[in-house]
């Protein structure tokens, strides 16, 4: 069985920063493609941010390139996520994912395994 579990969000005033951690257990982390969604109340849950098995490659949505930095630590089995220059409408319920396949994603229908979600709020 393959458990997620989201830690780092919190409250933060717009300009601030945060980071989001992923623990990964049950199987190889290594073996994972990863991934980082969002859910806003009241919409669908976007793509963040992904990254591929070695770390080298990233993806990002469009609104947080620059900002956000996706990595990974293999042996600690951890993903993570650097939130800089946070911004109001970041705030949502951040959640990774793991994809088995290998391959980074950017649809959420293409991901096996998800943790609980972590919530971020940015004040203005």
């Amino acid at each position: 069985q393959v458990q997620l579990v989201e830690s780092g969000g919190g409250l933060v005033q717009a300009g601030g920063s945060l980071r989001l951690s992923c623990v990964v257990s049950g199987r190889s982390f290594s073996s994972y493609a990863m991934g980082w969604f969002r859910q806003a109340p009241g919409k669908e849950r976007e793509f963040v941010a992904c990254i591929t098995l070695t770390g080298v490659g990233t993806y990002y949505t469009t609104s947080v390139k620059g900002r956000f930095t996706i990595s990974r630590d293999n042996a600690k089995s951890t993903l993570y996520l650097e939130m800089n220059s946070l911004k109001p409408e970041d705030t949502a319920v951040y959640y990774c994912a793991a994809e088995i396949g290998g391959l980074p994603r950017m649809t959420r229908d293409e991901y096996d395994y998800w943790g609980q979600g972590t919530q971020v709020t940015v004040s203005s």
